[in-house]
C-alpha cells in the first residue's frame, strides 16, 4: 500500500493529538503532579497586597526587626527588645509549600520577648513564617523562608 502525502498530513496530526491528549490525560489524573494554590482566596489576598507592602516598611523603619533560631525546644521567634512585650499583638503564620496540611496559625504571646513554636509542630524542611504584628496602634509585617 502506498501512502500519498494527504495520509501522511492526516496521521501526523492524529500521532501529535494523541501524543498531546496522552499527557494531558496522565497529567490530570497522577497524584504525583498534584499542587494547591498558595492561597484558597488568591483575589482577596491580592487586594490586601498593598496593607502588607505597608505593614514590611513599618518594619524595615524599627532599629532593629524580628529574628529567629532554631532551639531544641523549637522555633523560637524573637521580636525587638526595645518594644513592650506585653503590647505586642498579632498572629504568626507558617506555611509548607509542600503540604497544606500541616499549615498553621498561632497567635503571639510572649514571655520575656520571645515566642516559641513547640518541635513537634514543626517538621524538618522549608517553611514561610508570616508574623503580623501590631505595637501601639501601628502594624508591622515580618515574612521569611526558613530551613527547619
Amino acid at each position: 500500500m502506498k501512502i500519498n502525502w494527504g495520509t501522511g498530513v492526516v496521521l501526523a496530526f492524529i500521532g501529535f493529538i494523541s501524543f498531546i491528549m496522552f499527557f494531558v490525560i496522565r497529567m490530570n489524573t497522577n497524584d504525583k503532579y498534584d499542587h494547591d494554590l498558595v492561597t484558597e482566596d488568591y483575589y482577596k489576598a491580592e487586594l490586601e497586597y498593598q496593607n502588607d507592602i505597608n505593614k514590611e516598611e513599618n518594619s524595615q523603619n524599627l532599629a532593629s526587626d524580628i529574628t529567629w533560631e532554631k532551639t531544641s525546644e523549637g522555633l523560637e521567634i524573637i521580636f525587638p527588645e526595645q518594644l513592650k512585650a506585653d503590647e505586642i499583638k498579632g498572629k504568626v503564620f507558617l506555611y509548607r509549600p509542600s503540604n497544606k496540611q500541616v499549615d498553621f496559625e498561632t497567635s503571639i504571646s510572649l514571655s520575656n520577648h520571645n515566642l516559641l513554636i513547640p518541635d513537634k509542630r514543626l517538621l524538618d524542611g522549608r517553611w514561610n513564617i508570616k508574623v503580623d504584628w501590631q505595637y501601639n496602634g501601628k502594624s508591622y509585617l515580618y515574612k521569611k523562608e526558613i530551613v527547619y
